[in-house]
């Protein structure tokens, strides 16, 4: 299905800006996981931040302590969710949240749509589909997956980024920039 705002866009049109945003859930089902923590970071084109924003989001315990527990992904993560667990009730609804990255959204871009970026970001995508469908509408149909950079950069060249997996949003949208930054310096250095 294609949204009113693709209709709009100037496929010609560069890019002067990137969104980029994490999202921690409880799984990778969106009928079923609910999102915990949202974090997004605007940059320009020179990957310089513009803008961040970061917020938990308010979720219903019994559902989030039923999927952690049905997840085995988080037994290796019992710091991150026991505070996600813990703070459940200061967190923002996700109606909130997303309003103000809408909000953000406007006042960076202006009627440039978004371009979503981070690492293996069509996660964070379908869940934008799924339970976020105004930011949805603000989002470009194309996307900056640094993930298909480091596929490319381990197999063609054997180049591997590390980095930390903090599994947190904000720490995990510092190091999708701070990975393609690195690939981008390696192919300046190549030149």
């Amino acid at each position: 299905m294609l949204y009113p705002i693709y209709m709009e866009i100037d496929k010609s049109a560069l890019p002067t800006k990137f969104l980029w945003l994490d999202l921690e859930m409880t799984g990778l089902d969106v009928e079923k996981d609910v999102i915990l923590e949202i974090a997004v970071e605007i940059t320009d084109a020179q990957l310089q931040t513009l803008a961040t924003y970061e917020t938990r989001v308010k979720q219903d315990k019994a559902t989030v302590l039923e999927r952690i527990q049905k997840n085995v992904w988080w037994q290796g993560y019992p710091q991150n969710r026991d505070d996600f667990i813990k703070n459940l009730e200061g967190a923002k609804p996700l109606a909130v949240a997303e309003a103000e990255i809408v909000a953000l959204i406007e006042q960076y871009f202006g009627a440039e749509p978004a371009v979503l970026s981070g690492n293996s970001i069509h996660n964070d995508r379908n869940f934008i589909k799924h339970h976020m469908k105004e930011l949805e509408l603000k989002l470009h149909y194309r996307m900056l997956d640094v993930s298909s950079f480091k596929v490319l950069m381990q197999a063609k060249y054997g180049e591997v980024f590390e980095k930390d997996s903090a599994h947190r949003a904000f720490e995990d949208v510092q190091a999708s920039i701070a990975e393609l930054q690195y690939y981008l310096d390696w192919f300046a250095d190549k030149k």
